[in-house]
């Protein structure tokens, strides 16, 4: 999910708390408050998407809910409700690694894979209790609807985007109900028989972690999702389908650490000859360009890739800028080194990237150097013909980022679901990660705000993900017998013509 350049991991020591264990009102806020000054100084898109009154209307709210000692779940969660309220898919914050471990421990978890079909939430598992495709109505008494939106600020995407929050809900259901409701014992659900719409009941018992794991594994839409979550065997791949149509799939920009790195030149090397085929092969009219399993990854894969499908000199974006080139807080900040010295130095090294690439102050901003946002050229082997470009909510950060370039500057056909990332822009590149003291909570997010190199278009909206011109998302049916409803979509749509 995340465009990395630079990356900064933890070293601090971890303070263990228990389950039950109440930390003080005066240590909370002052956590609360470090936590908020660090956005403030440190987190360039805090008003991407947000009001100032708005951002601190909701931290208002946070201060209110810190009246009295609370468990450190508790203060977790409404962290979680800022950093999502905030609007950007980098944003993540954990708990301390051994609170988390012994959170999770014993059978407390919910037994079965589900997936959001048709806006329904469905079992996505074969077993003998609940069968595979039955709508669960609620648990525990807690209606579906309900259950979902209380999970949503823990899978954070851009901006307002909702679609996104499906992706969270569909690999970690059951580690979101644990950590919202609580460990539990038993699950009383509610539920009615694929379709069919008479309510039955059953009460299935909890798992352990690993057995939730091993369930995920073997889900039933492992064949078509397969990709979402797990590392893909081949991260790209291309074919012939028809006398006139090819397919290019790209699972994951995730391929080589940067422009000279081994595994980015054998995908260059990959593209070209794909790509000087389709030249020499002008039969070939429609080009189906599939990233509906692309999170992101590194730089240039993004912006090489739409170097093939454009015929206009192009940027990776429009601008992009920092809040600081001195790493506001840094005795908070989380190390990848442990030796002082080594800090000092990893701290230097970052500040002084910063200061390179970053070196325009404005307005109390600091604006990226041209040179590293250079006017680039299409191939010279660019494809001519019909472009469809399949989306869905999975498309982050690079993978939202060429996305958005294919949208916006091609004439493509755009068809599936809203991505996660955002059309106009996002906060990525270089994440930062600090820890509060009191709570040992860590908070990571992406320092540089971007403006995607994109035109206004009718069908975007400022805020949300990129919007398809078909709106297709899976059936029943198809998810039912494992069959890809976008391809499908997509074909037909080329044999009409």
């Amino acid at each position: 999910m995340l465009k990395l350049k630079i990356a900064i991991l933890f070293c601090f020591p971890i303070l263990l708390f228990s389950q039950n264990e109440k930390l003080s009102a005066e240590k909370l806020k002052q956590d609360l408050t470090i936590f908020k000054e660090i956005r403030e100084k440190a987190n360039s898109g805090l008003y991407k998407y947000r009001t100032k009154q708005q951002v601190d209307s909701i931290y208002s709210w946070a201060f209110t809910q810190l009246n009295k000692p609370k468990e450190l779940i508790e203060f977790y969660k409404i962290i979680l409700r800022i950093t999502d309220f905030e609007g950007s898919l980098h944003n993540d914050t954990t708990l301390p690694d051994d609170f988390e471990k012994q959170y999770a421990s014993g059978n407390v978890f919910f037994p079965y894979p589900v997936k959001l079909i048709e806006d329904k939430l469905i079992v996505n598992f074969q077993n003998n209790e609940i069968p595979l495709g039955s709508q669960i109505l609620s648990i525990n008494g807690i209606k579906t609807q309900k259950l979902l939106s209380s999970f949503y600020k823990y899978y954070t995407t851009d901006g307002y985007n909702i679609t996104g929050k499906s992706i969270g809900i569909g690999s970690s259901f059951a580690k979101y109900f644990e950590i919202e409701y609580g460990p539990q014992k038993k699950f009383s659900v509610e539920y009615s028989l694929p379709n069919q719409t008479k309510k039955l009941k059953k009460t299935i018992s909890a798992v352990s972690n690993e057995t939730r794991k091993e369930n995920f594994k073997k889900r039933h839409s492992l064949p078509i999702d397969s990709l979402q979550y797990n590392r893909a065997k081949d991260k790209y791949s291309f074919k012939v389908i028809s006398s006139n149509t090819a397919l290019l799939s790209v699972h994951s920009f995730v391929i080589g650490r940067n422009a000279k790195h081994k595994e980015h030149l054998a995908y260059k090397k990959y593209l070209d000859s794909c790509f000087q085929y389709l030249s020499q092969n002008n039969q070939i009219q429609n080009f189906i360009v599939d990233v509906r399993n692309n999170g992101g990854g590194t730089d240039p894969n993004d912006i090489v890739t739409f170097s093939y499908l454009t015929q206009k000199p192009f940027r990776e974006n429009a601008s992009a800028f920092i809040n600081f080139q001195e790493i506001p807080f840094s005795e908070y900040l989380v190390y990848e080194e442990t030796e002082p010295q080594k800090k000092q130095e990893e701290k230097k090294d970052f500040e002084d990237e910063l200061k390179e690439e970053f070196p325009k102050l404005e307005n109390g901003k600091y604006y990226q150097n041209e040179k590293f946002n250079p006017l680039l050229q299409p191939d010279p082997n660019n494809f001519k013909g019909q472009i469809y470009l399949l989306i869905s909510p999975r498309i982050a950060s690079a993978g939202s980022l060429f996305a958005s370039l294919v949208a916006g500057n091609t004439k493509a056909i755009v068809i599936g679901e809203e991505t996660m990332g955002g059309y106009f822009g996002h906060n990525g590149h270089t994440p930062i990660e600090y820890e509060l003291p009191n709570t040992k909570i860590k908070t990571q997010f992406s320092i540089v705000n971007l403006d995607q190199d994109v035109p206004e278009k009718s069908n975007q909206i400022f805020g949300r993900g990129i919007i398809p011109h078909h709106a297709v998302k899976q059936t029943f049916e198809d998810f039912m017998q494992n069959r890809d409803s976008q391809l499908k979509y997509t074909l037909k749509l080329i044999e009409q013509k």
